[in-house]
């Protein structure tokens, strides 16, 4: 088993305000829309996006400096419920874009999430908007290198990507993924009513800032693909596991074995829930994340 690093807090200083960029040459069909924010003293642009084709309108934020000069982004996975305009992501884009020059952060809501237009969640509609964004990164913006950032649910998917096609990924941190997400959802979110509904072949609302209608085909997707039984060892060494010790959503000790059987670095991060709602705990955390992917 690799050694375990402790998490260490810091604080955030402050950075210039973003610049414009050629915005066109993120996508041939792209709507973006530029929009200063600030925390905690940090000012940075988060600019919407929308990647359509086809099949699918993927709405999106991307944080950085200048969108022409991107040599390095960190795709960034919500949680359940979940969507673009994320806290979390918020301030690990204006930690990480402070002392990183060319770094991004790119964040989009999931099928039938946040602005998602989406009515009927599927896996691999998931996997589709992962594999549009990621190559987004790498054709439209040039970036050199891509890291992972995905929590809960999207940490689920990022390892299911990475299962059935190999990691696009230089370094991945995962907080809190939901490794077995039909037993998350089953236990955690799924209330008896909302059970009786889906027996009865109907749809549930389930999750936390936006309710999603789940079926009992995705359980049944979500059931069939068991994390367990793909072997990651291959990729252990780029990918990071923290998970809070009071998470009230996913239990920490199956996280843990998944680690161990995968020889995963894994961090217990004392007293953190499952949304890290402690500021100093999540500066912390993503301090840790900052460190693993070599960045500052």
């Amino acid at each position: 088993m690799h050694s375990v690093r402790r998490t260490a807090f810091i604080c955030l200083n402050r950075q210039n305000p973003c610049a414009d960029g050629n915005f066109e040459r993120l996508s041939v069909k792209t709507r973006i829309d530029g929009t200063i924010t600030r925390i905690r003293g940090i000012e940075t642009v988060a600019r919407q996006f929308n990647i359509k084709d086809d099949n699918y309108n993927i709405c999106g934020r991307i944080y950085c400096e200048d969108i022409r000069a991107v040599k390095k982004a960190v795709i960034f996975g919500h949680g359940f419920g979940g969507h673009k305009d994320n806290r979390a992501a918020e301030r690990f884009a204006a930690r990480i874009l402070g002392k990183n020059k060319g770094a991004a952060v790119i964040v989009f809501d999931w099928p039938c999430h946040g602005d998602d237009v989406r009515k009927k969640i599927q896996l691999d509609d998931c996997l589709a908007y992962l594999r549009l964004v990621i190559n987004e990164a790498r054709e439209r913006l040039h970036a050199e290198e891509l890291f992972g950032y995905a929590t809960s649910f999207g940490g689920y998917l990022f390892l299911d990507y990475i299962a059935k096609n190999g990691s696009p990924f230089k370094k991945m941190a995962l907080r809190c993924p939901a490794v077995d997400m039909y037993e998350v959802l089953t236990t955690s979110l799924i209330t008896p009513e909302m059970q009786e509904k889906l027996d009865k072949g109907k749809t549930a609302a389930a999750g936390f800032d936006r309710k999603v209608e789940i079926s009992r085909e995705f359980l049944a997707e979500l059931q069939e693909t068991d994390l367990t039984k793909y072997d990651f060892i291959d990729y252990a060494d780029d990918i990071l596991i923290l998970h809070g010790t009071k998470d009230e959503v996913v239990p920490m000790d199956k996280v843990k074995q998944f680690a161990d059987d995968n020889l995963i670095d894994f961090i217990p991060v004392e007293k953190a829930d499952h949304r890290f709602s402690d500021p100093a705990i999540m500066d912390a955390a993503n301090a840790e994340i900052i460190h693993f992917f070599g960045m500052r």
